[in-house]
C-alpha cells in the first residue's frame, strides 16, 4: 500500500454550541456563548472546498472538526467531511458517540477509500453516558465504524468522580471495544496557568490513571505543565481554523493570519515560541511534529489499540497516514529566519499590547467626560 504523508495538520473550530449531554467537568459548559445551537460554515461545504484543494494547500493534510458542543449535532459536518476525504484529505471527528444519523450517513455517503481517510475520535463519557442511557448506543455506533472500514478510537476523561468505577470502566470496554480506552488529561480552564482538573496531586493523579496503560496519557502527562521553548512551526505547518467566519489562526491563543476564502496561496507565518503556559494538546501537535526535534511517539501510537481480537482501531491507511510527520513534507527554518521571525513576533506582541492600554485609557477619558 502506497505510504501517503502530512503535509499541514488543520485543527477546525465548528460553530455548534449545545449538547445532548451534560458532563460536569465539561470546560465549554461554563462559557457564555449568544448563540444557542449551531452556525452555518462561512460557505457551503461545496464552495468551501475550492479553497482546502491539495493543490492550494501543499499537499494531503489532517482536518480536526471539534465543536463548543457535539460535533456532530452540526448539520453540514458530514458534506465537509465527503468533500475533504474525495479530495483526498484525511478527517478526524471528535463526538460524544450518540448521534446516530450522523454515522448512518457517513456510511451511506462515503466511499469505502473515503471512509478509510476518517478517524472517529469517541469520547468515551461514562457517568453521562450510563445516567441517560445511551451506553448501547454508543457501542453501536463504535461497532458501525469498525464494520464500515473507519477508523476509530476510544478516549475518556479522567475525572475525580469516575474513580469509584475504574474496576467497573476496564472491564466494561474490553468486552466491548477489545481494549482499554486512551485517557486524556483534563485542564481547568478557569485558571490561566491550565493546571490539572483534578483535587488529587499530580502524583495521585498519574497513579491513578496509569494503570489504563494508555499511550495518549503518558505522553501527554509527561509533557503537561512543560513550557517548550524550542522553535514551533505552529502557524506554518498547522493552523487554527473557524469555520463560521473563515478567519485562520496560527494556533490556539496566538495571531490570524487571514481568511481562508482569500484568494491565492495562506498566509503562512510560524508561532515561533508559545505564547500558552503549555501545549495541552500536546498528543497531537508535538506528535505530528510540529517541534521537529523533539523526539515523539507517532500519532498512531496516541490512537490506536490492539484488541483482544489481535485487530488495531485504526485501519491501515490510517496508521501509515498517522506514522508520518510534518517535517516529511515541509522545510525547515535556518537560525537567522528564526531570530527574524522571533522580533516579528514579540513586535506583533508589543504594538498589540500598547494598543491595548491605549483603547482602555481613551475609555476612562471619556468615561471621565461624562
Amino acid at each position: 500500500m502506497e505510504k501517503d504523508s502530512i503535509k499541514m495538520f488543520v485543527t477546525c473550530a465548528v460553530p455548534v454550541f449545545t449538547c445532548n449531554l451534560n458532563c460536569e467537568y465539561c470546560y465549554l459548559r461554563n462559557f457564555k456563548h449568544c448563540h444557542k445551537g449551531t452556525l452555518n460554515f462561512i460557505l457551503p461545504p461545496e464552495k468551501l472546498i475550492k479553497y482546502l484543494t491539495k493543490k492550494r494547500l501543499g499537499g494531503t493534510c489532517y482536518f480536526n472538526f471539534c465543536g463548543d458542543g457535539e460535533t456532530m449535532l452540526h448539520p453540514q459536518i458530514i458534506k465537509l467531511i465527503f468533500h475533504l476525504t474525495k479530495e483526498g484529505h484525511f478527517c478526524d471527528i471528535i463526538t460524544n458517540g450518540t448521534i446516530s444519523k450522523r454515522f448512518d450517513e457517513l456510511v451511506e455517503f462515503l466511499s469505502m477509500d473515503q471512509r478509510q481517510r476518517i478517524l472517529v475520535k469517541f469520547s468515551f463519557h461514562w457517568r453521562e453516558l450510563a445516567r441517560n442511557g445511551l451506553l448501547k448506543i454508543f457501542d453501536n455506533n463504535v461497532e458501525k465504524c469498525k464494520q464500515n472500514g473507519i477508523s476509530y478510537s476510544i478516549e475518556m476523561t479522567p475525572e475525580d468522580a469516575l474513580i469509584p468505577y475504574i474496576d467497573t470502566i476496564k472491564e466494561y470496554s474490553v468486552n466491548k471495544f477489545g481494549a482499554l480506552p486512551h485517557i486524556t488529561v483534563a485542564r481547568d480552564t478557569s485558571d490561566p496557568k491550565l493546571p490539572l482538573l483534578t483535587k488529587l496531586t499530580k502524583n495521585e493523579y498519574e497513579r491513578t490513571w496509569a494503570q489504563f496503560n494508555s499511550k495518549m496519557f503518558n505522553f501527554k502527562i509527561k509533557h503537561f505543565g512543560v513550557k517548550h521553548t524550542e522553535f514551533c512551526y505552529a502557524g506554518n505547518w498547522s493552523i487554527y481554523l473557524n469555520l463560521n467566519n473563515g478567519v485562520y489562526y496560527q494556533c490556539y491563543g496566538a495571531r490570524s493570519l487571514g481568511n481562508i476564502t482569500d484568494e491565492g496561496a495562506l498566509k503562512l507565518s510560524p508561532v515561533g515560541k508559545c505564547r500558552l503556559p503549555h501545549c495541552f494538546n500536546c498528543h497531537s501537535f508535538l506528535t505530528l511534529g510540529t517541534i521537529p526535534e523533539l523526539d515523539t511517539p507517532t500519532y498512531t501510537e496516541m490512537r490506536d489499540q490492539l484488541t483482544k481480537d489481535g485487530k488495531h482501531w485504526v485501519n491501515e491507511t490510517g496508521r501509515l497516514f498517522f506514522s508520518t510527520k510534518l517535517k516529511d513534507n515541509n522545510i525547515l527554518i535556518n537560525q537567522r529566519q528564526k531570530f527574524l521571525i522571533y522580533f516579528k513576533e514579540l513586535s506583533w506582541i508589543a504594538y498589540h499590547s500598547l494598543k491595548g492600554r491605549m483603547i482602555k485609557v481613551m475609555r476612562l477619558i471619556h468615561e471621565t467626560e461624562q
